[in-house]
């Protein structure tokens, strides 16, 4: 997709969900070679590029690097799955050179009331990590991103920064304490019927006379924080955010109508990916549901 038609779909979806007004806030960053890129934006909202060491327990030469999103008080961004009124950050790495892949590392998201809708993102500055598995591993990494992303408190802003960082063969060693503690926040791999702490116990479909829904049974240790937010196999996919009750066994349970299936798909055998947070703790389980 181009530039062009990325701007104009954020665009879109933007007037769809906000009541504010709209403007374009263009971000440059100038090529920078070290621990950081530059700073898109001397001042208020921007990003940059953050490098960090070789992946401990890698075999294809993955580095650890991080896109940083400086964020003023009281604005917000978005997760990949941005809920019922975010739009998505869009990354283009294909002016990076000797880069074979680069996988974003997402930490664990909050839920954001709207008024009417809710969105799913971050409140304060960010570091998403990134795992960039390179060409040649004995050779240095260009590293370079055109970011699309929104930012939103009153008023909603769609921007855009161009980054460019380069690795040294092995990256720069130890991560910083920032990039350390954004993969510590990611929600680690689960299976389901875990009993740990969090924990999904169950998946399950149910069928009654007023349509189907999806219920999640779980084990967390702060029933009135923790959250729960369920994707689809692809972005076509726009499930709702669940509501959370309380089982007769005690356990939390989260409830969401069977709703923002795309056409042809099937919620039976499709798999799922559901992400619960528990305070600091997250887990991240991908399954398919159960009938019941």
């Amino acid at each position: 997709m181009s530039g062009e038609a990325i701007a104009k779909a954020m665009l879109s979806r933007l007037r769809r969900f906000t009541l504010c007004s709209l403007a374009l806030v263009p971000f440059a960053g100038p090529a920078l070679a070290g621990d950081t890129s530059a700073w898109s934006a001397r001042e208020g909202t921007a990003a940059r590029l953050v490098a960090g060491g070789a992946q401990e327990g890698s075999h294809d030469g993955s580095l650890i690097g991080g896109v940083e999103i400086r964020l003023p008080e009281g604005l917000k961004t978005y997760w990949r799955y941005p809920g019922d009124s975010g739009v998505p950050p869009h990354f283009d790495w294909s002016g990076s050179r000797n880069v074979e892949a680069v996988e974003v590392l997402w930490p664990a998201p909050v839920r954001f009331d709207d008024g009417g809708s809710f969105s799913i993102g971050y409140k304060r500055d960010v570091v998403l990590p990134l795992r960039i598995t390179p060409k040649d591993r004995s050779q240095p990494v260009d590293l370079k991103l055109n970011l699309d992303f929104a930012v939103c408190g009153k008023i909603c802003q769609p921007a855009n920064a161009a980054l460019d960082l380069a690795l040294p063969p092995g990256g720069i060693g130890a991560p910083s304490a920032a990039l350390t503690q954004a993969l510590a926040s990611v929600p680690r791999p689960a299976e389901l019927g875990a009993r740990s702490e969090p924990g999904i116990a169950a998946a399950e479909l149910h069928h009654a006379s007023d349509g189907a829904t999806i219920r999640i049974a779980t084990h967390v240790g702060n029933a009135a924080t923790a959250d729960l937010f369920v994707e689809g196999p692809d972005e076509d996919w726009a499930l709702p955010l669940p509501a959370r009750e309380t089982g007769a066994d005690g356990r939390t349970i989260f409830v969401l109508p069977v709703d923002g299936i795309p056409k042809g798909a099937d919620v039976t055998t499709a798999r799922l990916r559901f992400t619960l947070v528990d305070g600091d703790r997250a887990i991240e389980v991908d399954t398919p549901l159960s009938a019941r």
